[in-house]
């Protein structure tokens, strides 16, 4: 008799013992209730960098996380720049100042593979980039803006 879960699949793997008690003290420290919630979190990561490489037409959302460092508002103006670029794919962005003339920068994205891709190349050589990371899903956002039609609102027919 089986006990699988409906939409549920079992998997079974073998790995170097080292790695085994790695990944175990990574679910307790964690504090996740099983190896299972742990390999499908990682597994999701890897399939969505695996969508971004492969599909560059997939729609994928997502971060792009920057670390800079700032020389009066030179490196700021040219990430600004470069975002301005981008219009459609960078939904919003949230900055915030860290010590030592540090700043962190968020990105919200969504659009292409291929056009993510470009725009975090583009973020990585302005100079003063210390850090990037683009992190993607292919669970996307809802559509922000519904086009008008052809017709003006509130035009008689």
């Amino acid at each position: 008799m089986t006990t699988e879960t409906p939409g549920l699949a079992r998997l079974s793997m073998s790995l170097p013992a080292e790695l085994f008690r790695k990944l175990d003290m990574m679910v307790t420290e964690r504090q996740l209730p099983s190896r299972s919630q742990l390999m499908a979190e990682l597994i999701r990561h890897a399939l969505a960098a695996h969508e971004a490489f492969t599909r560059p037409d997939e729609m994928l959302a997502g971060t792009i996380t920057l670390v800079y460092r700032g020389e009066r508002g030179r490196v700021r103006h040219q990430l600004a720049q470069t975002q301005a670029h981008y219009l459609k794919e960078v939904i919003s962005s949230q900055h915030v100042f860290l010590e030592d003339d540090q700043s962190l920068e968020v990105l919200l994205v969504q659009g292409p593979a291929a056009r993510l891709k470009d725009l975090s190349d583009a973020l990585r050589r302005v100079r003063g980039v210390q850090q990037l990371e683009l992190v993607t899903t292919t669970a996307l956002l809802p559509q922000l803006y519904e086009p008008e039609s052809d017709a003006p609102q509130g035009a008689a027919a």
